[in-house]
């Protein structure tokens, strides 16, 4: 199931408009691509040194929280199911940690989630927990929104990608992602550093833009990977899925910083 690097190669050759050639040196310690050495030996000491050189990405600090909770008792008047804030008084509520993402924003758990479900809500939520609107509240009021809007905005984060969003929903499942993990797959790693060298040697818009369009087609494969793996509660090979997904959104940052 794994791509080999020949066929990217070609491809990001006519988009580039050069002859695709063979690797000629060893990597440059910097963030763009050299080629490498054709012989075995040397090729696997380059794949060793990119591995290096990509580090990982730094680590992110993903909700935790577990399925149940439709919201508890107010505080402040009693009623039931009161929320981030109360239906009944309107008072902002204590974080609850029953709550997962998907129902701040009154979704369902799933992967396929369409922006406008998100970015509505999000909206409603910030304008209810705003400083402006809690700051006549009681001190306990105002901690509480600002922890609320803290969590409305870390939710929203993190459901509108797919790569944050795919490793919350591991996460709601107990399944740990190592996010410093490297894969050691020659062939991905080896088309990696193809496209690094191709943005680095893209000198127009026009090329970076395909070189993006394409890593987002690549990335959108990856994302209906992992959501196939994980309705089938295949979990090592959704893992394995966002990890991929990993590489190619890093690739896509690449040709954003240069565009």
């Amino acid at each position: 199931m794994w791509r080999r690097a020949g066929p990217i190669r070609l491809h990001l050759a006519e988009i580039t408009g050069r002859r695709a050639r063979r690797p000629l040196g060893p990597p440059a310690p910097t963030e763009t691509f050299s080629a490498s050495a054709p012989a075995s030996s040397s090729l696997h000491h380059n794949l060793g040194t990119f591995r290096d050189s990509i580090g990982a990405p730094p680590s992110r600090s993903l909700s935790t929280k577990t399925e149940g909770g439709g919201g508890r008792e107010c505080w402040s008047c009693g009623a039931k199911g009161a929320f981030l804030s109360c239906g009944s008084c309107r008072s902002v509520q204590p974080v609850d940690p029953a709550v997962d993402y998907f129902r701040i924003f009154g979704l369902d758990r799933g992967y396929n989630i369409k922006d406008n479900s998100l970015e509505g809500k999000y909206k409603d939520w910030q304008k209810k927990l705003h400083p402006d609107l809690v700051h006549s509240k009681s001190e306990k009021e105002r901690a509480f929104a600002a922890e609320q809007s803290a969590l409305v905005i870390d939710a929203y984060r993190t459901l509108s990608k797919p790569l944050p969003r795919a490793l919350y929903m591991l996460e709601l499942e107990r399944i740990h992602v190592d996010e410093e993990k490297t894969i050691t797959d020659p062939g991905l790693l080896m088309e990696m550093m193809e496209i690094r060298e191709a943005v680095s040697e893209a000198c127009d818009s026009q090329t970076l833009e395909k070189i993006q369009s394409q890593m987002k087609r690549k990335l959108e494969t990856w994302s209906k990977s992992f959501q196939d793996a994980f309705d089938k509660r295949d979990f090592n090979h959704a893992v394995e899925a966002t990890q991929r997904m990993r590489y190619y959104e890093r690739a896509m940052e690449e040709t954003v910083k240069k565009l």
